[in-house]
Order: C-alpha cells, then sequence, then structure tokens
C-alpha cells in the first residue's frame, strides 16, 4: 500500500514539474527545423522570421537545414520530437499537400502535427523567355493543342510546386505538355532563359530578377488576384483558364502534443511578426507574400489543399518513390 502511494505521490510530482515547466516555457533556446539546404527561399524566410520572434520569446531561435527527401528528412525529424516546444519547423506544400498522394508511404502522418501557424506564400507564375514567340496564354494552349507533347516544361523536380501547377495547368486547359524536372529551380530558370525548354511555372521569388531584367516575360499568375509586384500581368482566370490557383506556401509545425499554453505563445507571436511592417517589406521584396493564420485556420488550409492537389496527382497518374 505504501509503495503504491509513493508512486502516486511521485506521478504528481513529475505531472506538476511538467505542467510548471510548460507554465514558463521557454526557458531554453528553441530549434526551428527547415527541411530545405542554406540560402533558399524557405530558409531565408525561416531565420527572418524566427529572428523577429526571439526578443518577444525571450529565447534565441536556432534555425537548423534537413533537406532531403522532398521535406520527408525534415518532416520526420519534427514529427519524432519530444512534445515541449523546444523543436518546431517549417512545413510546406510539399510536406502537408503534395506528400500524402505522392508517396505510397510516409515516415509521418501530415494530420498528427500541431500546427502553430501560417508563415508566407510564393505566387506561381507561367513564364517564358523574353524573346518567346508565346505572348499570352491564349498562345501556349493554341501551340500545345496543335502539337500534343512537343512543348516543354520545366521546373524544379518531379512533386515540386512548379509540377503541380503545370499538371493543374494542364488539366483545366486540356493540354499536353513535356515535363522535364530539374534539381531545384535555379537550373530549370536556367535552361528556361537558355531556350532549352519553352515555359516553366516559376515561384515569384525565384523569379522574379529575371522578370526585372528583362530577361523572363510572365504571361499569367496562378493566384486570384494580380500579383502587386507585376500589376500589369493577368491572373489565369483573367488569360482564360479558370479555377486554377497554385502557390508554393508554407507554415510552423510542432511535433503532435504541443502543451496548449506553448501553442498559443508561439502562434501569437507569429502572427504578429507575419503582420509587422518590416517582414512584410522584406517578404515582399523577395517576392513573397505573408500568410498569417491561426492554428486552427492553418490546419484547415492545409487539410483543404491536400484534397485538392489529391485529384490533381490522381489524374495525373504521378507516383514517387
Amino acid at each position: 500500500m505504501r509503495t503504491f502511494a509513493r508512486r502516486l505521490l511521485a506521478l504528481a510530482a513529475l505531472s506538476f514539474a511538467t505542467a510548471a515547466g510548460a507554465q514558463q516555457w521557454p526557458t531554453q533556446p528553441i530549434r526551428w527545423i527547415v527541411p530545405y539546404p542554406a540560402g533558399g527561399g524557405a530558409d531565408v524566410v525561416a531565420r527572418a522570421v524566427a529572428s523577429s520572434m526571439e526578443k518577444p520569446l525571450g529565447q534565441t531561435i536556432v534555425v537548423e537545414n534537413r533537406p532531403g527527401a522532398a521535406t520527408i528528412v525534415g518532416a520526420t525529424a519534427i514529427a519524432g520530437a519530444e512534445p515541449n516546444g523546444y523543436m518546431i519547423g517549417t512545413a510546406d506544400t510539399g510536406t502537408l499537400a503534395f506528400n500524402p498522394s505522392l508517396y505510397a508511404k510516409l515516415s509521418y502522418d501530415p494530420t498528427k502535427f500541431t500546427y502553430i501557424g501560417g508563415i508566407a506564400r510564393f505566387p506561381l507564375l507561367l513564364a517564358v523567355r523574353a524573346d518567346s514567340p508565346f505572348k499570352s496564354v491564349d498562345d501556349v494552349v493554341q501551340a500545345a493543342r496543335k502539337t500534343p507533347g512537343k512543348l516543354t516544361a520545366a521546373s524544379a523536380g518531379a512533386g515540386s510546386p512548379h509540377h503541380l501547377a503545370l499538371e493543374l495547368f494542364k488539366q483545366r486547359a486540356n493540354v499536353d505538355m513535356l515535363h522535364v524536372p530539374y534539381k531545384g529551380a535555379a537550373p530549370a530558370i536556367q535552361d528556361l532563359l537558355g531556350g532549352q525548354v519553352d515555359l516553366m511555372f516559376i515561384d515569384l521569388a525565384a523569379g522574379l530578377p529575371n522578370v526585372k531584367a528583362g530577361k523572363l516575360r510572365v504571361l499569367a499568375s496562378a493566384t486570384p488576384e494580380r500579383v502587386p509586384a507585376l500589376p500589369d500581368t493577368p491572373t489565369m482566370a483573367e488569360a482564360g483558364v479558370a479555377d486554377f490557383t497554385a502557390y508554393a506556401w508554407q507554415g510552423l509545425v510542432g511535433p503532435a502534443g504541443l502543451p496548449d499554453n506553448v501553442v498559443q505563445k508561439l502562434s501569437a507571436q507569429l502572427e504578429a511578426t507575419m503582420k509587422s511592417p518590416e517582414i512584410a517589406r522584406k517578404l515582399a521584396d523577395m517576392g513573397v507574400q505573408p500568410m498569417p493564420m491561426a492554428p486552427k485556420d492553418f490546419s484547415r488550409y492545409a487539410a483543404e489543399e491536400r484534397a485538392t492537389w489529391a485529384q490533381v496527382i490522381k489524374k495525373a497518374g504521378i507516383k514517387l518513390e
């Protein structure tokens, strides 16, 4: 009986200590996992946001790059972390919306993360080189229908947002084009500039410098409204392709079971950061749009995106290993 009572007291003490620790959070540096290499768009955004969140949280946020396997390496690390708020990370379109349909098996479950909030989205744009004969989306559509499978379209890799935007375009416009995957957006854009491929869905952050330099011509944006950085560029709907919206987006997640007060603190600071003029200006300079969302809103948005892209991927018959 005494042994049982001691166990109950020990469990009560542990529960009290855990609860007290959660209330005092954070008491040590926080690790922010980015599932991409250092220097890329997701990494730059994470570092800018993390830096702005450090002072109000009262702790250093260490950004740690865990690239590999279409964000699966980083996502798996986040999913397997201790749910104490000291390891969180970036989860994007691929992590939460594409991968569940692209891969037969995943080492993480996108529905099991603790959703903390939205961060940003990268508008996707249909672009051709400046001297291309294609002056409009209709020019592309007509050429693709005249010679099915002849036009070549680059992407940052199989299963990337650029690739999935292309598949959506093919389905909505009822055309056939040859997909040419690259290992990243940079080499794909280089071959687009060099004339090795005919067109590409670029993200604004990666493509904006070449657009501003007059080396790329943007035919339309895959956004509901015109992109502020390119006010003269029509949306896909304005260009004649209805029901076409595609972003590369990202948010902040943690492992399942994060304490509510930790989620509330992180979410409040993240949302405040994403709404700050300083961060908005930094992101705008990169061609990125802030996407502040509360935890429930971000979770709902990811679920909706997962369902939408599952249909596109199934129809396109894409499977990755």
